[in-house]
C-alpha cells in the first residue's frame, strides 16, 4: 500500500545535518526493503540504534511437520486453540510453505520486558477478538475486532491489549504484502473500482518519542530462531520519520463488496496480494440479482492453489456445521464446491451476512502438530449426502 507518509519532526533534505536542541546531531535511520530499491522510510532517533550491549541464540521455533504432503479436505477448530498467558508462547503456526506461514495466538497480554521483531517476515495481523494498541516507532495503531494490521518485517513492536481474551489469525510472508495491483493506477492512486481507498487504511498517529537510556530486549525471530539483542537505548527514540515503509491498519468492514447479476468469482473478493498467495475479504453483501441466479458458488478445482478459509463470523452459506474460529483447507488439484442442500437453499435468497477471511496459496502448505491437535475429523466426508 505506497502511500507518502510522516510525524514528528524532519530536516528539509534528505541525509543533511539534523541538529538535536540538546546538542549534536539527530541519527538518521533509511529503513528499507529489497537492497535500497524498494519501499523505505528515513527515521531520526535521538541516539544511534545499533548499541548493543548483548546478543544471546534463543530457542528454536521452528514448526514440527505432521504432513509434509497432502490431497485430503480437512477442516480445524480454531477457537480450541488453548488460550495462553504471553503473546510470543500463544503463536502457534498451523500451515507453511516457502511463501508463508499460517497461524493462530490466543493470547492474555504482551509482556513490557520485550519487543519483538519478525527479521524474516512481513506479518499480517487478523483481530478475531480483542483490541488494543500497536505500538511502533512509527507511532500507534489502535485495533479492535475485524482489523487487519500489516506489519512490515523488521518492525520493532508491542502489543497493549484491552482485555485478556485476544483471538488472533496470522501469517508471515517471505514476500511484501499490498494491495492488489489492478486497483491502483500507475500513481499508486487507488482506482474508482476498487473496492476500498486511501480513506479506509489507518496509518500510524500519536508519535511519542521515548529519552531513555539502559537494556531494553528486543527478540527478533530470524531462520526460526528467537535471538535476544539487549540495546542501550529505547527503540522508540524517533524524534520524526517520512516515507512508504511503516505498519498500516485496514477494517474487513470497510471492504466495500462487489456484486453482480449471476455469481462473480472469489477474485472479486481479493484485499492482499504477496508474491505466493493472495487472502481475500467475504463481507456482508447483497446476492446475485439475475432472476434466475444460483448465489452459492460453483464447484470448481483448484488447480493452481490450495484454499484455506477461516470463518469469522455470520451464517456460511456454502458450508454445513461451520462455527467461528473453523478453518477449512482444500488443496490444490482436486474439486470442492458447497455442502450437500446449500445450493438449493441459496435459491432466492437476497443477501448474506457472512464474515470469513480466504487464503490461497499457490503452493502447497504443509501442516503442522500443531494444526492436528485442532483437527475436525473425517471432514472430507461431510459432502456425503445421507
Amino acid at each position: 500500500m505506497p502511500r507518502y507518509h510522516s510525524l514528528g519532526e524532519i530536516p528539509h533534505k534528505r541525509h543533511i545535518t539534523f541538529n538535536n536542541p540538546k546538542g549534536g546531531l539527530y541519527q538518521e535511520e533509511l529503513f528499507g526493503t529489497a537492497g535500497f530499491a524498494g519501499m523505505s522510510s528515513l527515521i531520526y532517533h535521538l541516539y544511534p540504534p545499533t548499541v548493543v550491549s548483548e546478543i544471546k541464540r534463543g530457542k528454536d521455533i521452528a514448526p514440527k511437520i505432521a504432513i509434509d504432503k497432502n490431497m485430503r479436505a480437512m477442516s480445524f477448530q480454531g477457537f480450541s486453540l488453548p488460550k495462553e498467558e504471553e503473546y510470543l508462547e500463544s503463536r502457534k503456526i498451523l500451515f507453511t510453505n516457502n511463501d508463508l506461514r499460517i497461524g493462530l495466538a490466543a493470547p492474555a497480554s504482551f509482556s513490557k520486558d520485550y519487543f519483538y521483531r519478525n527479521s524474516d517476515a512481513d506479518e499480517m495481523l487478523f483481530i478475531h477478538i480483542g483490541s488494543g494498541v500497536l505500538k511502533t516507532m512509527y507511532g500507534d495503531i489502535s485495533f479492535k475486532y475485524g482489523d487487519y494490521l500489516i506489519i512490515p518485517r523488521g518492525t520493532t513492536y508491542q502489543i497493549d491489549f484491552d482485555t485478556e481474551t485476544n483471538r488472533i489469525l496470522f501469517i508471515e510472508s517471505s514476500s511484501a504484502i499490498e494491495s492488489p495491483k489492478r486497483y491502483r493506477n500507475n500513481y499508486g492512486q487507488f482506482l474508482e473500482h476498487s473496492p476500498f481507498c486511501e480513506r479506509d487504511f489507518r496509518l500510524p498517529q500519536n508519535l511519542k518519542t521515548h529519552d531513555e537510556k539502559g537494556e531494553f530486549k528486543i527478540i527478533s525471530k530470524k531462520q526460526d530462531v528467537l535471538w535476544e539483542y539487549t540495546y542501550a537505548n529505547h527503540p522508540f527514540d524517533v524524534v520524526g520519520w517520512d516515507g512508504f515503509n511503516y505498519p498500516f491498519a485496514f477494517s474487513i468492514f470497510d471492504f466495500e463488496p462487489i456484486t453482480g447479476r449471476i455469481h462473480l468469482p472469489p477474485p472479486i473478493h481479493q484485499q492482499w496480494e504477496a508474491a505466493g498467495f493472495v487472502v481475500c475479504s467475504f463481507v456482508p453483501r447483497l446476492y446475485d440479482y439475475h432472476p434466475q441466479a444460483v448465489p452459492a458458488p460453483y464447484h470448481h478445482s483448484n488447480i493452481d492453489s490450495e484454499e484455506l478459509l477461516y470463518y469469522v463470523d455470520g451464517d456460511f452459506m456454502s458450508r454445513n456445521n461451520i462455527q467461528k474460529g473453523q478453518i477449512t483447507l482444500h488443496p490444490g488439484g482436486i474439486p470442492h464446491g458447497p455442502h450437500p442442500g446449500a445450493i438449493e437453499r441459496s435459491v432466492g435468497k437476497k443477501a448474506t451476512e457472512e464474515l470469513a477471511v480466504m487464503i490461497d496459496p499457490f503452493n502447497p502448505v504443509m501442516i503442522t502438530e500443531e494444526a492436528m491437535n485442532l483437527q475436525v475429523d473425517d471432514y472430507y466426508k461431510s459432502w456425503e449426502i445421507k
